[in-house]
């Protein structure tokens, strides 16, 4: 058994076809099927159905395939441990974010990021909490920009920040007018909240009440979207510091009783890369915009 027919099953779990994961690994369709057929061989068992529409991998396969991708990214931790010997934050790193902080996060992290480690190799990736943990324990992602709570024994963190959440307000609503406007008074509202797998949508909820974000209420998708339906007038909602940009659609205002979300950088405690997981960290605290205070 071999990490190159390791790689070649995962690449046919991953397309579905022997013609597209040999095209993926850039080898010819008979030497990716010879290869899985040799792991099969060694290990005496089918790991493959194969059908003229495809190919489907048998529940042992599926089990081989996913215990292959830690494998193959364990070899890969192997040849990076040696590669940033000298220099760390050197190569790929695979990050991922959660929606509602991915596209603000962005502007501020990558120049500083990129003057003090040139030679990183940041890959980003975009998905609600419950994927990105899922993507960390299967090592699909190297660490994740997460709200607190999150309680996975697996898994540990480096708190970068606090985002003070602001209530948006369709101009010329009845609050607009506050200094600051309290909770109660919001709760009051058509309390707009995002979709299911959002944490600002159950932070939201926790803030305002269940009953003021009510089940026959709009779901959006994105912050933007829910920055629309305020703009239109069909209710207020919370919107976290970085992503409230100043403009006459709505109008934002600080909570009475402040409140605000903690950004951790998420890994797991296992990594051998931990060390350089909490120099990203500090290279992020340390180009913090202004809407947030430091953790």
């Amino acid at each position: 058994m071999t990490l190159t027919q390791l790689r070649y099953l995962v690449a046919l779990a991953d397309y579905g076809h022997f013609g597209r994961a040999a095209e993926a690994c850039a080898i010819s369709q008979p030497t990716l099927s010879a290869q899985i057929r040799k792991l099969e061989e060694f290990l005496d068992a089918p790991l493959v159905e194969r059908r003229p529409s495809g190919a489907t991998l048998t529940p042992l396969g599926e089990a081989v395939a996913a215990r292959a991708r830690r494998m193959l990214d364990l070899a890969e931790e192997i040849e990076g441990v040696a590669r940033r010997a000298d220099e760390p934050l050197v190569g790929p790193l695979r990050l991922g974010a959660i929606p509602t902080l991915f596209p603000y996060v962005l502007p501020w992290a990558l120049a500083e990021l990129r003057a003090r480690h040139p030679r990183l190799e940041l890959i980003c990736r975009e998905a609600v909490t419950a994927d990105l943990l899922d993507a960390l324990r299967r090592r699909e992602i190297d660490c994740a920009l997460a709200a607190e709570p999150v309680d996975d024994p697996a898994l540990t963190s480096e708190p970068l920040f606090d985002e003070p959440l602001l209530a948006a307000l369709p101009p010329g609503h009845a609050l607009s007018s506050q200094v600051a406007v309290s909770v109660a008074d919001l709760a009051r509202q058509n309390v707009l909240v995002l979709g299911e797998g959002h944490c600002l949508r159950d932070q939201s909820i926790a803030i305002c009440g269940a009953e003021a974000a009510g089940e026959d209420n709009y779901r959006a998708t994105s912050l933007e979207t829910l920055r629309s339906l305020v703009a239109a007038g069909e209710g207020v909602t919370l919107i976290p510091a970085m992503a409230g940009r100043r403009g006459d659609d709505i109008v934002l205002k600080p909570l009475s009783t402040p409140a605000a979300r903690r950004i951790c950088l998420y890994f797991l405690k296992t990594s051998a890369r931990r060390g350089e997981y909490r120099m990203l960290a500090e290279t992020m605290r340390a180009a913090l915009p202004e809407a947030v205070n430091a953790a």
